[in-house]
């Protein structure tokens, strides 16, 4: 209970000066007499003394200090064990408390904070972000990011994956939009970085030294298990998982790392700077662009480029998809380039296929005029060719197939007529008339057919023909002439 000063004063006066008692104190007054103690003092004098109980784990408290000692992580249940073969009949309850109190607490560490110079180091780091749908199944997401340790300005993009080629890209990349380099390149230790390491001694991934060499940057590595060492990419990583990333749905690739840019100008760029308080992000890397290493004229090339063999069905296997080439091709080897969105393959310095990258795994990315001049060499293949035809150019023909086998149907027949309507009607109109077949159940060409049919009177295409002459028919030219002839009566002119 908490009483007014002056009463506290009137208290301690008629205590010490006119000697009253408590008893008279606390009626006059009218406080409790716990208050009146507290006031004078008297609570400790009157406080109860209770010797500690004596305790199972006394006699064991020297030994358990002891190992304690030498094993500061030693779990007490570990402990509880040890002391039970000595003799120890109490519980373990017991035991945990005597820990909790006589654990050594480990030492923690002190850090000294550095400021970087203008235009010295550019920290390096990934963080993983989630997963994105693509083409034959999902992959991993992951956010490249460069910060400028002076400045804190930052660069980020996502990317699909961890390789040397995917770091010797994005680093290209992070000097053009900076619009020059820092001398220095700060990373962590994995293995697309460095290959091996003892203490100091380091060996670098030949393909970074390559783009380090090109733009005249020294790459450097954080101590093993530090990441304190590289604390401004760490804080721009929670930065953007927290600002950026943090309940925002990446449907592609390219609008994300548009969202991204757009977020690193409108947000990041404009925050104040942590050390110059009174000026923002973009005016100090301003200040720091000024200092940084100037590019060269030609930014040095990052695709990757290797020998590739052509198995004997004209395809290329580049990690788990397969990419076709024209079939004079097969069992021949030629050059594959590689970026992150196309892969082509070059015979020479001759271009022979090109394909869009797919991310995704085991497909099979066919050029339809490949598959074309294969039918041509190949004619009594034509009936598998053409499954291998509707699968590759119409969606949802394998759910179509599935439907066609567990009914029985000759497939090799259903082939043939469905082939006929992609000749006929194109793969998109076609596309669409097995989608709806499919959801209502059918599986019949007929249906296909009709519903191709609808689709194509809907968009107001002309009626699909297809001519085919004879082998006796010589080719020529036609001379039209005036078909009103034959309505005039015979034998006038």
């Amino acid at each position: 209970m908490t009483i007014e000063l002056d009463k506290e004063h009137e208290i301690r006066r008629l205590h010490d000066v006119e000697k009253w008692k408590r008893g008279t104190i606390v009626a006059e007054l009218g406080v409790h007499a716990d208050v009146v103690d507290r006031v004078l003092d008297r609570g400790a004098d009157r406080a109860l003394v209770i010797a500690p109980r004596p305790s199972l784990i006394d006699a064991y408290g020297g030994f358990i200090d002891a190992t304690l000692k030498a094993h500061p992580r030693l779990r007490a249940t570990r402990l509880f064990d040890m002391i039970q073969g000595r003799g120890y009949e109490g519980g373990i309850a017991i035991l945990r408390r005597h820990v909790a109190e006589v654990r050594p607490v480990p030492r923690g560490e002190v850090y000294l904070r550095i400021e970087r110079l203008i235009g010295e180091q550019a920290q390096v780091d990934w963080a993983h972000v989630g997963t994105l749908a693509v083409t034959c199944g999902v992959r991993p997401l992951w956010v490249f990011v460069m910060v400028l340790a002076y400045s804190r300005a930052m660069w980020a993009e996502l990317v699909f994956d961890l390789t040397v080629e995917s770091l010797r890209r994005s680093l290209v990349r992070a000097a053009a939009y900076f619009g020059g380099v820092t001398r220095q390149w700060l990373f962590d230790n994995p293995k697309t970085v460095v290959l091996a390491r003892h203490g100091d001694a380091v060996r670098y991934h030949p393909g970074l030294l390559e783009i380090a060499g090109a733009l005249r940057v020294q790459p450097r590595l954080c101590r093993p298990r530090r990441p304190t060492d590289k604390g401004g990419v760490e804080r721009a990583n929670r930065f953007l998982h927290d600002r950026f990333f943090a309940a925002r749905t990446i449907t592609s690739l390219d609008g994300g790392n548009r969202q991204l840019l757009d977020f690193i100008r409108d947000v990041a760029d404009v925050r104040p700077h942590p050390r110059f308080r009174d000026r923002s992000v973009a005016e100090v890397f301003a200040e720091e662009k000024e200092r940084l290493l100037a590019l060269p004229a030609t930014l040095p090339e990052t695709d990757l480029v290797a020998p590739a063999n052509v198995d004997t069905t004209a395809f290329v296997r580049f990690g788990t998809n397969s990419y076709s080439v024209p079939p004079r091709y097969a069992r021949k080897t030629v050059t594959l380039v590689a970026s992150d969105t196309e892969v082509r393959l070059l015979d020479g310095a001759t271009v022979v296929a090109k394909h869009e990258r797919n991310w995704g795994k085991h497909g099979r990315i066919e050029d339809p005029e490949h598959r074309r001049e294969l039918l041509e060499q190949k004619r009594a293949g034509r009936i598998p060719k053409a499954r291998d035809r509707l699968l590759a150019q119409v969606a949802g023909m394998d759910a179509l197939y599935t439907r066609w086998v567990d009914v029985g149907r000759n497939v090799g027949l259903m082939t043939a007529r469905t082939a006929k309507l992609l000749e006929l009607y194109g793969a998109e109109v076609l596309a669409k008339a097995v989608a709806e077949v499919l959801s209502r159940g059918l599986h019949d060409p007929g249906a296909l057919a009709l519903r191709c049919e609808q689709v194509r009177r809907a968009a107001g295409a002309p009626m699909p023909i297809v001519v085919e002459l004879g082998a006796h028919v010589a080719d020529g030219d036609v001379t039209p002439h005036d078909l009103g002839i034959y309505d005039r009566p015979r034998g006038k002119p």
